[in-house]
């Protein structure tokens, strides 16, 4: 009887990635973006957490990790990483140039051979849908793990 009183809780439920690596401090990535959500405590906070929520419901084998002070999701790859500046949200896709955007959701470093990027202000909301179907492309442009030999 205890075990299912703890299972009850106030908290709103959160995304869950497959697997919260480690990051640099020994910290589980989540528990770092968690922190970083509630430190930035404005428009920003939220916009970094619907977003996340976005990333991992498009595939839920995306794992979270923590690199160059920032989240970032991945499957096989570096999917996107999510910045926070005063003035925007920036998730960079890494392969982002070779992503196929039918949805013109990518308004920013446009002109990288590599790197695409979506800025977001406050105020400015992303298409859900799209948004998705932007993940599920960029995971498929990862492609399948390397096989071991």
């Amino acid at each position: 009887m205890a075990s299912a009183a703890k299972k009850k809780t106030t908290k709103a439920k959160k995304p869950a990635a497959k697997a919260a690596s480690t990051s640099e401090t020994g910290k589980p990535a989540s528990q770092l973006i968690d922190a970083r959500i509630r430190e930035l405590g404005d428009w920003r906070g939220e916009t970094l957490a619907r977003m996340r929520e976005l990333i991992l419901d498009a595939d839920p084998d995306i794992v979270e990790e923590w690199k160059w002070s920032n989240p970032v999701w991945s499957r096989n790859g570096i999917i996107c990483t999510g910045e926070s500046y005063k003035t925007h949200v920036k998730l960079t896709f890494a392969r982002g140039a070779s992503v196929p955007d039918p949805s013109k959701i990518f308004n920013s470093s446009l002109e990288g051979n590599m790197r695409r990027a979506i800025d977001i202000k406050e105020g400015e909301q992303v298409d859900a849908r799209a948004f998705k179907t932007l993940i599920k492309a960029a995971v498929a442009r990862n492609g399948s793990p390397a096989k071991k030999r």
